[in-house]
């Protein structure tokens, strides 16, 4: 089945978790290159400061506050995407919340809560959503990490909800694609980004939680997304660091079992003050994109790879023309030097003539 997506400026587009970092910056974006854009979370009135300055640069945005972890909700605010812009075209899952702590000292009530909100409110907004992509067909495109694919301690908590996104978007795509739904459900997994994600944190290990380095522009992030809302993607990392690291943990387990939970040291800056109070019940964003803490990285040249696959091949594809052609002008060169085919090389006058000068 070949699902066709719209270009990004004939879309409506709904993006959870708008109130900061990737989804804010997502958002935004989305705006700016002319799609119609509602933004969902839990802090209204950063939401409609945000709706306000895209309006005012001549951008169609519109706000909903909603709770992801609440089924009803996200069937609220699909609802109002519709009603306020007549259709749904791609459902972005960004919300996230994150606990900086060992497992064994992680709060049962902490524990539910994060997974309320980041696996069950990316299967809240794929259910929201597919009804209406069904009908017209779109994208549902969910944030991840480079943790759906690897442990990552004083984060387990956080990283067990990503293995748990990662598990259930693979599995509705094949059932989206079997039912013959043209509807491209894809998975965005970040590698470390400067977003305010640590700040808003609950943190049980001291110092105040940081996203180690190297860390990424979230723009970077942003763009992943809003490529796979115009071309059908099924995963992909954002940032070259995270998958090596990825690479690492899964072809040297027992020395990555060994040396992470050192490099884990690094989650936490020791002397400073962790901001309260946390995300992780309550709306706490403040309109955010990047943590004012780093430099991130404002590229990232395996992701630029991954995202235009056949710019890749294209490149790649000439320099092997290239190669070949120089091989064999070096072959014909050759053969010419042999004195077989060289002009140069003047054949003998008949005997009993004058030699030249």
């Amino acid at each position: 089945m070949t699902i066709k997506l719209k270009p990004l400026d004939q879309q409506v587009i709904v993006v959870t978790g708008a109130s900061s970092g990737i989804g804010l910056a997502t958002a935004r974006t989305a705006a700016a290159r002319g799609a119609r854009v509602l933004l969902v979370a839990r802090s209204g009135d950063v939401l409609a400061e945000e709706v306000k300055a895209i309006v005012a640069d001549g951008g169609a945005a519109d706000w909903k506050v909603a709770d992801v972890g609440d089924w009803e909700q996200m069937r609220a605010a699909a609802a109002h995407a519709v009603q306020r812009f007549g259709r749904i075209d791609t459902w972005v899952n960004d919300a996230g919340v994150t606990i900086y702590a060992k497992l064994a000292d992680t709060p049962g009530d902490e524990h539910e809560r994060l997974f309320r909100t980041n696996y069950f409110g990316t299967v809240h907004g794929c259910q929201a959503a597919l009804p209406h992509l069904a009908e017209h067909g779109g994208a549902i495109v969910t944030v991840g990490s480079i943790v759906s694919d690897l442990p990552s301690p004083v984060q387990g908590a956080y990283a067990a909800s990503k293995h748990a996104i990662k598990a259930y978007v693979a599995a509705l795509r094949m059932e989206v694609a079997a039912d013959g739904v043209p509807v491209s459900v894809s998975l965005i997994k970040p590698s470390g980004i400067d977003t305010p994600i640590a700040q808003h944190a609950v943190n049980h290990v001291g110092g105040a939680a940081q996203v180690p380095p190297p860390s990424y522009d979230p723009q970077l992030v942003a763009d992943a997304i809003l490529d796979a809302a115009t071309r059908p993607v099924r995963e992909i990392t954002v940032g070259g660091a995270g998958l090596a690291q990825v690479l690492f943990y899964q072809h040297f387990k027992a020395l990555a079992e060994k040396l992470m939970p050192i490099a884990a040291a690094t989650f936490t800056a020791p002397g400073k003050t962790q901001p309260v109070p946390s995300n992780l019940f309550v709306g706490n964003a403040d309109a955010r994109v990047h943590s004012g803490e780093n430099s991130p990285r404002r590229f990232s040249t395996y992701t630029a790879a991954a995202r235009h696959p056949v710019l890749v091949w294209g490149a790649i594809g000439g320099l092997v023309a290239l190669t070949l052609a120089l091989r064999g002008d070096t072959r014909r060169s050759a053969k010419k030097w042999s004195g077989r085919e060289d002009s140069n090389l003047r054949p003998l006058p008949p005997e009993g003539s004058a030699l030249p000068g």
